[in-house]
């Protein structure tokens, strides 16, 4: 049978003046106790509750004050509960509540740690906290077991809330605000959280490190400094249905870390919606990444996502894979940016199959030296301004069913780059439909390009273009065009339309099995340009015959020096 202790500052019958001395009588009984505390503010010393005991406030929440100048309030060993309770401590480095083992309940509780830590849960205990509140201090699970549910963790000092030293804990349907560094952090540990609101972290709103292995569902991010989600040195775990709002990061994984992420939002956060670097990997299924201030999805450093069945609307670059990075992309559209849809740059690989691009300046764009590939499949480039495909440095590029429509120029190849593009159509360009300039190659086989306002393909500088089984159709000026001592290969071509030719060509270039009812006219080499005769108007000057001279050019100084001499004729010379 329970024994009730009453305690009321003003005394009374039966009631203690203070709640240290109905915590001593009942572990005197040694039976359970449940004390009830008249409303008032108590400074106490270190309450030690041991047993199965059960500490109630009457009155009004907030009505009960319980503080100490210094250290610990409650130092809690056994089955104890706290209810309504305000609990106030200063440098309490082991707590304001201190559980050092069994199993505690705070509910409807507000602990106000300044300059420590609100809750302290140790190895081997469990905590169940419901409907609280905890300000400034963090809450530390360590080696021990927890549930959090309806709670609110308000301008923490450190980590809000830390799981750490392999110990489990759920949160639901909480709040964090204000944390000066994570809003939950787990470390070594386990973690689930579901329908909680994190805002206003000066670091990483929910951060996984360390193995961790975070789980984190229908959850809101919001007006974070820096990442709302971060997975990091090999943490694992998945996020579903999360929205993130005005984050640097949406998520940052990195250093072998792999999550799982479905059906996530990730709206205008200010440098990356999903950044992977370092050997992170991930999984990014169904989630929409909107108006990021940088890049929507960024691998870079060693970084290989796997995204799939995703969308990217509005901001600058789409999908950006550089600095070795690697990444496979699925089902995915892009669109509405300011800058380029898909890059890969220096010594990065990526693969991307059925992509949809639209309204964007540039499709694809690859850069870097021949460790750069990319691989675009089954993929779709609409209303671009300047270039479907640009390919440049020693990249290499590969396009396979790729349409490009309405745009200025559909494929193209430069400097010492190589673009091959099977199966793939261009339509509808102001431009051409396909271009290589400098030392690039260019390889086409069943290329269509209809409607180019000027030529079907075209090959200027010393670039090489190799076309098989394609067609050019109604392109306005000329179906293929060779400039400069470019060079190259068609065969099994047609060209058809009103054009002014089929081909013009500069005579380094193979027609085999061209068809076409249109002229192909040979290009005259341009005349050499006339000797140009130079004029110095820096030199010395002579005014009469000089035998003997010496001439310095190009330095700082020159001397300039004449000898005369006489002949027999005394003429001198």
């Amino acid at each position: 049978m329970v024994k009730k202790y009453v305690v009321s500052p003003h005394g009374g019958r039966g009631a203690h003046p203070d709640i240290a001395s109905a915590l001593r009588a009942a572990a005197a009984r040694g039976r359970a106790a449940r004390v009830e505390i008249a409303p008032g503010h108590y400074e106490e010393e270190r309450l030690a509750v041991r047993g199965e005991v059960e500490l109630i406030a009457l009155g009004e929440p907030g009505s009960v004050v319980v503080s100490r100048p210094r250290g610990t309030v409650l130092d809690v060993l056994g089955s104890v509960a706290v209810r309504g309770l305000v609990l106030v401590g200063r440098n309490a480095d082991a707590g304001v509540v201190d559980c050092q083992g069994g199993a505690l309940l705070l509910d409807g509780v507000e602990v106000r740690a300044h300059d420590g830590v609100c809750v302290h849960v140790r190895p081997h205990a469990a905590a169940t906290l419901t409907a609280s509140q905890f300000r400034f201090g963090r809450v530390v699970f360590a080696g021990s077991a927890g549930h959090i549910e309806r709670c609110r963790f308000a301008d923490s000092a450190n980590n809000a809330l830390a799981v750490i030293e392999s110990a489990r804990v759920t949160m639901r349907a909480s709040r964090v605000d204000g944390a000066r560094i994570h809003g939950v952090r787990v470390s070594d540990a386990w973690a689930h959280l579901a329908g909680c609101e994190v805002t206003g972290t000066e670091k990483a709103a929910l951060m996984a490190d360390t193995r961790a292995e975070l789980t984190v569902e229908d959850c809101r991010v919001d007006a974070v400094h820096m990442a709302a989600l971060a997975f990091v040195e090999q943490s694992r775990g998945s996020v579903r249905g999360t929205r993130v709002t005005d984050a640097e990061n949406g998520i940052l994984v990195a250093s072998g870390a792999d999550p799982s992420v479905h059906g996530c939002v990730f709206a205008d956060c200010r440098d990356t919606g999903v950044h992977v670097q370092d050997a992170g990997r991930g999984t990014f299924e169904d989630c929409e990444i909107l108006g990021a201030g940088n890049i929507g999805v960024l691998s870079t450093g060693g970084g290989a996502p796997r995204v799939t069945g995703c969308r990217v609307t509005g901001g600058n670059v789409g999908i950006a894979v550089t600095d070795k990075a690697r990444g496979r992309f699925t089902r995915t559209a892009v669109l509405d940016l300011t800058g380029v849809a898909l890059r890969v740059w220096d010594e990065s690989k990526a693969v991307f199959e059925q992509i949809r691009v639209e309204r964007c300046p540039f499709g694809l764009e690859t850069r870097g030296n021949g460790g750069t590939t990319a691989e675009l499949t089954d993929s779709t480039i609409h209303d671009f301004d300047m270039a479907a495909v640009a390919v440049v440095g020693q990249s290499r590029a590969t396009l396979k069913g790729v349409s490009a429509q309405r745009g200025l120029l559909g494929f193209s190849a430069g400097e010492e780059a190589q673009l091959h593009a099977h199966d793939c159509a261009v339509s509808a360009v102001t431009t051409g439909g396909a271009l290589a300039h400098g030392t690039a190659r260019l390889v086409v086989a069943n290329l269509r390009v209809s409607d180019a306002q000027s030529f079907g393909v075209c090959v200027t500088g010393s670039a090489y273009l190799d076309v098989a089984h394609s067609r050019f159709d109604d392109c306005a000026a000329t179906g293929m065009r060779f400039d400069g001592s470019g060079g190259g290969r068609l065969v099994e071509c047609s060209v058809t339309g009103t054009g002014v030719t089929a081909v013009q060509h500069n005579g380094r270039v193979d027609l085999t099995t061209l068809r076409t009812t249109l002229p192909v006219v040979r290009i005259a080499e341009p005349a050499a340009a006339p000797t140009s005769v130079v004029n110095n108007y820096y030199g010395p000057v002579f005014h009469q015959a000089v035998h003997h001279a010496q001439l310095a050019w190009n330095n700082s100084s020159v001397v300039q020096q004449q000898t005369n001499h006489s002949d027999e004729d005394g003429v001198g010379r």
